[in-house]
């Protein structure tokens, strides 16, 4: 039976459930009367529900799909602005003691080369991330309680944050591990992690097992209700998402909204992000033999349809797609990207080869950080490195009062235009720090608080003569 608010994975995320939605949407594709019902009710702004993005999602009649793109725009600029927020991961340990038959770290594959990180390996590969610019990382590595316990983890933070290098710092740590234990997530909280982050592939319970054959992560309530258990350990941001390409995309889409619309009437906020990577091809891994991949029109659609079901989440993009899918769905609804992202163990301080691959996919997108940064000023937007709400304490439901509220722009606009100007300070070339010292001079002026604003400026000035790490 469905249950919203239930603690149980089958219940919160009901298979019957999402079975009628679809048959629902499938019915009403052609419905001009009640898809325009839905739309005037996504244009106030406040969110649909699963079914009724499933409707969208169905809907075949072009014109109101091309309104859907247009009120996806305008909810993107409404809750995120033009800021684009910049990342990068970094990958610490491939050992994994899982089957999942979609990940070349699977503990039957012999060809890849297995590595783990020591503290000092870490060490340089921040100082690389932090010479490029980045001030936000989100951690990743298999799960393997020998080689990368949890002990391991919370080492590798502390070390992380501990590097002052140049300019340069770490200010958010996101971790993306296995699911685990309450007291764990404590641990995690207490250690200072931004968002936690896990995705889950697919919510197609049969599915998933089969994908998830051995190891922990084959238990799908397990995994499912993982975030759950980071927020009752302390975890104010969670971040959610599917690999779409692995099961049908109807299925996993509605799955998705569900579970954001359980965390919101669980836990009384909704999910910080929510992440729509595709299958990609890796060491062992061809996307070619798994049969529900994507095309791009449908991927753009289900970006606009996240935005517009759930406004408020935050929408992240990896180096899995190219620049010109990125760039089409920036607009749509993505508000976080990576930049100069390597997804091999080691792999910023020393490249791999393909007989020496540590990798867990290819990157599409492999422009350096400085390059993405000059692309994204071009389009007009502001690329931000600001970790500002989380070192304020505003996360969570705190964050979310802010940004449903509007009052966020106050605090987010002003501090993507602060820490664009470290970068461009300290880390762009003479081209981009030229295009972005434009934006900043016309962006300044659209700081709604005026007093914000002159604070801004003068923080803007004050960075010319050596000053960091402003923030509202």
């Amino acid at each position: 039976m469905y249950n919203v608010k239930s603690a149980k994975a089958e219940e919160f995320i009901s298979h019957e459930e999402i079975e009628a939605s679809l048959e629902f949407a499938a019915e009403n594709r052609s419905n001009r009367a009640l898809i325009e019902e839905i739309l005037e009710k996504a244009a106030l702004m406040k969110g649909i529900t699963h079914r009724e993005a499933a409707v969208l999602l169905e809907c075949d009649l072009p014109d109101l799909n091309v309104r859907m793109f247009t009120l996806a725009k305008e909810i993107k600029e409404r809750f995120y602005g033009n800021r684009i927020v910049m990342f990068a991961p970094l990958y610490l340990s491939n050992y994994c003691v899982n089957g999942c038959v979609y990940c070349p770290y699977h503990q039957k594959n012999t060809g890849i080369r297995r590595k783990k990180l020591t503290q000092e390996e870490i060490r340089q590969e921040t100082m690389a991330l932090q010479d490029m610019g980045h001030k936000r990382l989100a951690l990743e590595l298999g799960e393997d309680p020998v080689n990368n316990p949890l002990e391991y983890v919370l080492e590798s933070i502390n070390t992380i944050y501990s590097i002052k290098h140049k300019n340069g710092a770490i200010r958010r740590v996101n971790v993306n591990i296995a699911a685990t234990t309450v007291e764990d997530y404590k641990k995690l909280h207490d250690a200072g992690i931004g968002t936690y982050i896990l995705f889950q592939e697919t919510y197609h319970k049969e599915n998933y097992e089969k994908l998830h054959p051995t190891g922990p992560k084959h238990n799908y309530a397990w995994h499912t209700e993982a975030m759950d258990r980071a927020m009752e350990g302390g975890i104010d941001d969670v971040g959610i998402g599917v690999l779409f390409g692995l099961n049908l995309y109807r299925y996993d889409f509605v799955g998705l909204l569900m579970h954001a619309e359980h965390l919101e009437a669980a836990k009384g906020v909704g999910p910080h992000t929510v992440s729509v990577p595709r299958i990609r091809p890796a060491d062992d891994i061809n996307p070619d033999e798994f049969a529900n991949s994507i095309s791009d029109e449908i991927f753009e659609k289900i970006v606009a349809l996240i935005r517009i079901s759930v406004p408020y989440t935050g929408m992240i993009m990896s180096t899995r797609e190219s620049k010109a899918v990125r760039e089409r769905v920036l607009e749509l609804g993505v508000s976080q990207i990576s930049g100069g992202s390597r997804t091999s163990v080691g792999g910023y301080v020393e490249e791999e080869d393909e007989e020496n691959n540590s990798a867990q996919f290819d990157v599409e997108d492999r422009r350096t950080l400085d390059q993405v940064v000059n692309w994204l000023l071009e389009l007009g937007f502001i690329p931000s490195f600001c970790t500002a709400c989380y070192r304020e304490g505003r996360t969570g439901d705190r964050f979310m009062a802010l940004l449903k509220s509007g009052q966020i722009a106050n605090c987010c606009h002003p501090n993507a235009l602060i820490t664009l100007k470290e970068y461009l300070e300290d880390y762009a070339d003479e081209e981009t720090r030229s295009k972005g010292e434009a934006l900043i001079l016309k962006e300044l002026e659209n700081i709604p608080n005026p007093k914000a604003r002159e604070t801004a400026k003068r923080y803007l000035y004050e960075m010319g003569s050596g000053k960091r790490d402003f923030r509202f």
